[in-house]
């Protein structure tokens, strides 16, 4: 039995509310169900406190109405300026440079991830063909020979390619890589490739004046963000919260 200043939430109603909290174990489970509900109640305790009503009727709200209406009325969430976001925008230009472009042929080794002699046996095989290609064998002879991508029947090419159209284990290394042919096996999901970079071409940055609404965006979600959570710290600390530990808990709201 938990108590959340007087108020009883029983055994039953946590077990109703762990359907909505899968996890890797019932109790884990259990504890975010508890959790959960020991808020919610925290927060239709402070609205009754302030004589809120949401949506008219207490019981028909949901926990995100009643402190959507908390905050609205408890906290000042402060908005980013225009200085806020240039320093962003100077600070992570990484993050607004467009993705660079690159054309790429590779040879697959096709190997399960799980099968650790297949994995074994592509990598040797890759080496081997990293070899005769320095040796100046012929990339697309090689990959019709041995790739297991349908891309063998054009020499290997996978034609230009940007971020986000390749698995990441993949996008990883070769965006990060020098034309001409990758000095070591790639190794993904789908076995071991390797890769020839025929030609790069650079992001460039975008303008300020392009994403300075997004910045604001992303830089007004992270303020309220962690408003929201000291806003739900501060309802932990002055209430009275029998047989349920805050402490133990990895909520992402309370970090």
């Amino acid at each position: 039995m938990i108590h959340v200043n007087e108020i009883a939430i029983d055994e039953k109603t946590i077990l109703a509310e762990m359907q909505y909290h899968p996890a890797d174990s019932q109790q884990a489970a259990m504890l975010k169900a508890a959790e959960s509900l020991v808020i919610g109640e925290l927060f239709r305790q402070r609205a009754a406190e302030l004589g809120l009503h949401v949506k008219d009727e207490l019981n028909d709200a949901s926990d995100d109405d009643f402190l959507a209406a908390l905050i609205d009325r408890e906290v000042a969430i402060p908005e980013a300026d225009e200085a806020a976001c240039a320093t962003y925008y100077q600070q992570n230009p990484e993050r607004f440079t467009t993705s660079p472009l690159l054309e790429v042929r590779h040879i697959l080794l096709a190997a399960a991830p799980d099968d650790e002699l297949d994995r074994v046996n592509g990598k040797m095989m890759a080496e081997q063909i990293i070899k005769q290609l320095h040796e100046g064998d012929d990339f697309g002879r090689l990959a019709q020979k041995h790739s297991a991508c349908p891309s063998s029947a054009t020499a290997g090419s996978l034609g230009q390619i940007s971020r986000g159209q390749t698995v990441a284990e993949f996008e990883r290394q070769v965006f990060t890589a020098e034309v001409g042919l990758m000095p070591h096996p790639v190794e993904t999901r789908y076995g071991l490739h390797v890769v020839w970079v025929d030609r790069k071409i650079e992001g460039k940055q975008l303008p300020f004046d392009a994403v300075k609404e997004k910045i604001a965006a992303y830089l007004n979600e992270k303020v309220e963000r962690k408003a929201v959570a000291q806003y739900i710290h501060t309802l932990i600390q002055d209430a009275e919260i029998k047989g349920f530990d805050f402490a133990v808990s990895d909520s992402p709201l309370l970090q």
